[in-house]
């Protein structure tokens, strides 16, 4: 198993993204979602138009619309996880519903001037989903999680009554130290922190070492676009989105003593940890498309940071069993924190989003039941450094400051801009459609050994008749992530390598009016 060095992220443990790098990205790392159409030619929307997702994707699409409709996705999600740690494969499914665009599109033409039109549109939409499930385990002679909240004490400086009495500290070491999994030793002439684990390890023994991780929930975006052409040239549009944030995360992290020796200080722990995060906030969309040549359509859509305000709601537990040197102990962050969950309120800035597009239409003419079909691409930049972090206290204190400041500095360091890329193409006959589709979503992190990407082949059929109309679409993804159990600062981190499969069937049925 490869290791990684990230040091910063250490000294903002306590936080609930920089446990895990991955966990930063959780809110712009995940594939664009949409009606059954629009997945089955792979997303590559952005020049395209006529179909309720260009609010999501480039609002100036909706100036293509000259009529209305309504229409209904919702879809079904199969996950099938497969995880790498420590030379050891582990696997995991979970499937889950999910939801595309809901909404209206009202579009005409402007009296007095017969190549202008205008549509305005009003959408709720499942952006991203978070249901998924994974596991991984292993044997480490390595390193501890233990490790972790050792540094923690060392680096307080503060002594151990005062990290158990403090909550800021009841999520993490405040734990180990209560159940004596962390703790004191003279080793030599100096005075050590250490966790129980590490003598085994010292003592050239494995760790048994475990972790579940189960997510849901997701981001759904209320949205409201208008889009305008006065030439049939140009297209102009522009959004304004209100996501909602609704995830929860809860973690089942164990280590065990391999050998058979039963008073050697340590037998196993077990940590529980559960966050909730809720939220809301605000961003825009703008976008232009122009169309040089009847047949020929080119996009840009700029997708503004979205401003989250949000609340994370954390409790953990730990138990321990220690042998001859303490037996069992169990505590939780709430008998710590006055019987109470820690809450976090701050704001969190995303990247920014910018988006390229170009399609060929086949015979293009103005009434599209005469045109035989389409190819479009879209190439997309999305910047995930750009990730920032704020206090949401009225008048944050210094160390406040200090603290959100670093934290993003972590993101800037450990992460970059990526492109991504979606391909697609519709033939017509008659009333029924055929589709197929491919995106590529490239890599976040900075780090070489961090590997992630996303690579998806959709296709789908599409029927349209007086009115009504019918898509159905199967899209598989093919993911690469990583997760890091715990963070350390004085030694290069393991972590575990995820490959996810997911499959969506998602249907759109639609009523123009």
């Amino acid at each position: 198993m490869k290791k990684v060095l990230l040091p910063a992220l250490l000294s903002f443990s306590i936080n609930l993204f920089a446990q895990n790098p991955a966990n930063v990205v959780n809110y712009s790392f995940y594939q664009q979602n949409g009606s059954a159409r629009n997945i089955a030619i792979g997303g590559a929307m952005g020049s395209l138009g006529g179909d309720i997702t260009a609010t999501y994707v480039n609002p100036a699409g909706l100036g293509f619309y000259r009529t209305g409709e309504f229409v209904f996705t919702p879809g079904f999600l199969l996950n099938k996880n497969k995880s790498l740690y420590r030379e050891s494969t582990s696997k995991d499914s979970k499937n889950a519903f999910g939801l595309g665009p809901i909404g209206f599109v009202v579009g005409n033409g402007i009296r007095h001037t017969p190549k202008a039109a205008q549509a305005v549109s009003i959408g709720f939409m499942q952006t991203a989903s978070f249901n998924n499930s994974y596991r991984y385990s292993g044997y480490n002679n390595y390193s501890s999680y233990t490790e972790m909240w050792a540094e923690e004490v060392a680096k307080s400086g503060l002594t151990i009554d005062q990290i158990i009495r403090n909550p800021q500290y009841s999520l993490t070491s405040a734990l180990g130290l209560y159940t004596y999994l962390v703790d004191t030793f003279r080793v030599g002439n100096q005075l050590q922190v250490k966790g129980l684990p590490e003598f085994l390890l010292d003592n050239g023994k494995a760790l048994y070492q475990e972790n579940k991780v189960d997510t849901k929930g997701g981001i759904y975006e209320l949205a409201l676009g208008y889009g305008y052409t006065g030439n049939e040239k140009w297209y102009f549009g522009g959004t304004l989105g209100i996501p909602i944030i609704s995830y929860q995360r809860d973690i089942t992290y164990s280590e065990k003593d391999t050998s058979s020796n039963t008073g050697n200080g340590f037998g196993y722990f077990n940590y529980y940890e559960h966050l909730k995060t809720s939220g809301a906030g605000f961003n825009a969309k703008l976008g232009v498309i122009y169309r040089p040549q009847d047949y020929i359509r080119l996009g840009f859509a700029l997708h503004t940071p979205t401003i989250y305000f949000l609340t994370d709601t954390r409790s953990a537990s730990l138990e321990a069993e220690t042998e001859n040197y303490n037996h069992f102990a169990k505590i939780s962050s709430a008998e710590l924190n006055g019987g109470s969950d820690a809450k976090t309120k701050y704001q969190l800035l995303s990247p920014w989003k910018l988006i390229f597009s170009g399609s060929y239409v086949f015979r293009e003419v103005q009434d599209v039941k005469k045109q035989k079909g389409f190819i479009s691409a879209d190439i997309e930049y999305l910047y995930h450094r750009g990730t920032t972090f704020y206090s949401n206290a009225d008048q944050p204190s210094a160390d406040d400051k200090a603290y959100y400041k670093s934290l993003t500095s972590v993101v800037r360091n450990d992460f970059k801009g990526a492109f991504n890329f979606r391909l697609g193409g519709e033939l017509k006959f008659n009333t029924i459609m055929a589709r197929l589709g491919f995106a590529y979503y490239g890599n976040p992190y900075k780090d070489n050994n961090l590997k992630a990407n996303r690579v998806i082949v959709s296709g789908g059929l599409g029927y349209r008749h007086k009115g009504i109309f019918i898509d159905l679409t199967y899209a598989h993804s093919f993911s690469k992530d990583v997760n890091f159990p715990y963070i350390l600062e004085d030694r290069a981190n393991t972590f575990a390598s995820l490959k996810q499969q997911r499959g969506n069937i998602i249907a759109t049925v639609g009523f123009k009016f």
